[in-house]
């Protein structure tokens, strides 16, 4: 039997398809509602966490962040059988995994800290990808379940907390890029360009088939023959600003931006590639 702890839109739909699969799954949720509301599909509701994990041999665990996940799991601690597995797919500190593994092995328990990039439709239909380090006779063991959840278990090897920090660059890559497409569209709106207008662009192009080569340009810190050079590049940002001030439409990401293009050009770099402003990412 296994309990799921969390059951807002994430764990909901992880809990439906594990009993889609055929497993018997007890469930809570600090809102009780969102929990009963699964007993129609199979799950058993219960209002007491410490009930909910009584009996269960692997529990999941969705919640909001390290604060929550200590204070269920303490609460659930009566409840948990002599070597319950707990696998964590909370977003998290790296440092709180990290604490977690240790104290619940000191307890007697496995703790296994499990982030996922999947959405409440990639939780139904068990696609997506689930992040995993550490013990590596602990993710060797638990691995067919997890599988049986994503479409990819991606393991980032021994080291524990490393997963919550993939998960984390992750989520700022994400963060970042949708702040990018928010001035993208402010952009276009002060151009009199209409969002279904810049789909059609990125439709026929897709800057994302660049993002493996720029990495690595980055990460190996040859910036000395530029594909668009920082001069012309700030030339450009500077064209796209005027036009969005023009507009009446505020640039909340390119101007920050543009401020560590200059301090690179008075640095003397206007003639490197354009990602020589990263330069402070990849160096100490």
């Amino acid at each position: 039997m296994k309990a799921y702890l969390g059951t807002g839109l994430l764990g909901c739909n992880f809990v439906k398809a594990m009993i889609k699969k055929g497993d018997d799954v007890h469930v809570w949720n600090r809102t009780s509602s969102k929990a009963q509301a699964l007993e129609k599909f199979g799950a058993k509701a219960y209002n007491n966490v410490a009930d909910a994990v009584n009996g269960a041999d692997i529990i999941h665990i969705t919640l909001k962040d390290d604060a929550t996940v200590d204070e269920v799991l303490e609460k659930a601690e009566s409840g948990l059988n002599a070597g319950t597995i707990i696998i964590d797919h909370t977003t998290t500190s790296a440092a709180g995994a990290i604490e977690r593994t240790k104290s619940w092995k000191e307890k007697g328990y496995t703790y296994l800290h499990a982030p996922v990039f999947m959405g409440p439709p990639n939780a139904l239909d068990s696609s997506g990808y689930m992040l995993v380090s550490g013990d590596q006779d602990v993710i060797k063991y638990v691995e067919p379940q997890l599988a049986k959840m994503t479409g990819k278990v991606i393991n980032f090897g021994p080291e524990e907390g490393k997963a919550a920090s993939m998960k984390l660059i992750g989520n700022l890559f994400l963060i970042t890029l949708t702040a990018g497409i928010s001035d993208t569209l402010a952009l276009a709106k002060a151009s009199g360009i209409s969002s279904a207008d810049v789909s059609v662009l990125f439709d026929s192009w897709n800057p994302a088939a660049m993002m493996p080569a720029r990495l690595k340009k980055i990460a190996q810190g040859d910036f000395k023959q530029p594909s668009w050079e920082l001069g012309m590049m700030r030339k450009d940002a500077g064209l796209m600003m005027n036009a969005a001030k023009a507009g009446d439409m505020p640039l909340h990401v390119l101007p920050v931006i543009t401020d560590l293009m200059d301090k690179w050009i008075q640095k003397g770099h206007a003639g490197d590639d354009w990602s020589v402003i990263a330069t402070d990412s990849i160096t100490k």
